[in-house]
């Protein structure tokens, strides 16, 4: 019988899963996003929100060929509801899956899913290596190098923001800000 997953059982499913700390870390910041656009937006339901991003990436790391199409058994086997289920097939729309993002929530996941990647990259280079002191005016900047952080599809960024209505200054700011607070967890420190 599905059931709303937990945190918790949500973090032991990635752990099972994923052994990669760059993918867990990764999970982590996507996490931290969600629940930050969550309680932006009002949304009811944090929990739901954070336990999708943290488990988005379920089957990347064993099935990197069949990303987003692997998660769907992974998840069901594991009693997770079918709402839950298709936000995080969603987040690969266009890519590896043809699900597209309808509700808020995955839409909002599809959006900052590659962008954190930009983020982390940018706060990377800094001399401070810290997503404390980072500010959207040098992810705008690093977001014109097309050769910085080349895998991260900035159309695909560009068209989530649209779906959401959003301006794109809008979502890389409050990203940054999500993602903040979880520097530690993620690695991103620094010394600020």
């Amino acid at each position: 019988m599905a059931h709303a997953p937990t945190r918790e059982e949500a973090w032991t499913l990635l752990q099972k899963y994923a052994q990669d700390q760059n993918l867990i870390r990764h999970c982590l910041a996507v996490e931290a996003v969600m629940r930050h656009f969550a309680q932006l937006l009002e949304e009811t339901d944090v929990e739901k929100w954070g336990v999708i991003g943290l488990a988005h990436d379920v089957d990347y790391e064993l099935y990197p060929e069949e990303h987003c199409q692997r998660a769907p058994e992974i998840l069901r086997k594991h009693g997770w509801p079918q709402d839950y289920i298709r936000a995080v097939v969603s987040h690969g729309w266009g890519i590896c899956s043809d699900v597209e993002p309808v509700e808020q929530m995955e839409k909002v996941l599809y959006t900052i899913d590659q962008l954190t990647g930009l983020i982390v990259a940018t706060a990377l280079v800094r001399p401070s290596k810290s997503i404390l002191d980072l500010k959207p005016r040098s992810v705008k900047r690093k977001w014109k190098e097309k050769s910085f952080a080349a895998g991260v599809d900035r159309e695909l960024i560009e068209k989530g923001a649209e779906m959401l209505g959003w301006e794109l200054d809008f979502v890389i700011a409050e990203t940054i800000k999500g993602m903040q607070t979880v520097a530690e967890e993620i690695g991103l420190k620094g010394n600020v």
